[in-house]
């Protein structure tokens, strides 16, 4: 057995992509088939893979990859951010209202979506970075001011984007586009391509660049990058604006699925990036991050939370089997750490 496993992991394919990586891709693999078995059970003989299905799964994975990618350079820091989806769903509120209420283009709009969750990244960047506070602590009251300021700027009302057949809604386009052929409408996953696109960026940035490198030596030897003489505290405040920045993107990709914003929302999916980081190879304590394992955990969450549904269960069951993975995920990286040491 070790010996059949140890050549499967030589394979060039295998080396490549990684093993880990691997492994998660056979789980979304087994995730599909066993959620396809009981919806055949469970619902009299009803299908998990179908491609409605597979669009569900699809526009809810790209939000949370774009989120996922972003808490990837936070925590390779050694530090956290809970405040990614409040700020993901203010960004959609602020620049929907005002596209609606104040007539601003939809290019401008889609603009501020990014530039307000770069303003919550950089007020969060300096506020650990300069100042030295807890990232826990800072993000959790950032999480609070980012619903309170989503609230308040629109008033507590939902805003709604525009659809697909309005002027404005080209948009939607850039997370799903459909095509009409002769056999019927075919969908382009418009979302995922770039998803992929900017999870190759991140990596060049996380693997290739000096920032990069840097941000991943904070996490794992902050004082011996300090003593080089580096300026850690400019390289932990640019994780924490891109992370913004990134939330501030994955808003965009939420309204063009969903169109509708509500105020005070958000906070849900905090955990679920966070368990897509985890799930897909990245340390909670810091200098170890793998974005393509990110991407893939991104849509490990999206398949859970489509298989549930189908299901007939309740969204509740999610969160449960989210704190599962998280605390699974975090005890495995425990004990590996302890046996390398």
């Amino acid at each position: 057995m070790k010996e059949a496993l140890n050549k499967f992991k030589s394979l060039k394919l295998v080396r490549i992509i990684g093993f880990n990586r691997v492994v998660l891709l056979g789980v979304i693999v087994l995730i599909s088939l066993l959620f396809q078995v009981l919806s055949a059970v469970l619902n009299h003989g009803n299908q998990f893979l179908t491609y409605a299905r597979f669009t569900s799964a699809m526009n809810y994975g790209y939000f949370i990859g774009f989120l996922a990618l972003g808490v990837t350079f936070v925590i390779a820091t050694g530090n956290i951010d809970f405040s990614i989806g409040p700020v993901m769903f203010t960004s959609a509120l602020i620049s929907g209202y005002c596209l609606n209420n104040y007539g601003f283009p939809l290019i401008l709009s889609l603009f501020l979506c990014v530039l307000i969750g770069a303003v919550f990244g950089t007020i969060g960047g300096a506020f650990v970075a300069y100042l030295h506070l807890p990232s826990f602590i800072t993000s959790m009251a950032l999480m609070q001011v980012a619903k309170g300021v989503g609230s308040l700027f629109t008033k507590t009302q939902n805003v709604s984007w525009p659809n697909a057949s309005m002027a404005n809604g080209w948009y939607r386009y850039l997370s799903n586009y459909e095509i009409q052929t002769a056999s019927g409408k075919v969908m382009i996953p418009m979302g995922a391509i770039i998803l992929l696109v900017v999870a190759v960026l991140c990596a060049i940035l996380l693997n290739k660049t000096r920032a990069g490198r840097y941000m991943i030596c904070l996490g794992a030897n902050r004082e011996a990058v300090r003593l080089s003489g580096v300026d850690t505290r400019r390289w932990e405040m640019l994780a924490f604006i891109i992370c913004g920045a990134l939330a501030g993107f994955a808003s965009i990709f939420y309204v063009g699925c969903y169109t509708t914003v509500q105020p005070s929302k958000g906070d849900t999916f905090n955990n679920e990036a966070i368990a897509a980081c985890v799930m897909g190879g990245t340390s909670m304590a810091g200098g170890l991050a793998s974005i393509l394992g990110t991407v893939i955990g991104s849509f490990i969450v999206a398949i859970m939370q489509e298989g549930i549904l189908a299901m007939g269960f309740t969204i509740s069951y999610q969160y449960v089997l989210t704190g599962l993975i998280v605390l699974g995920a975090v005890i495995a990286d425990t004990l590996s750490r302890r046996r390398k040491n």
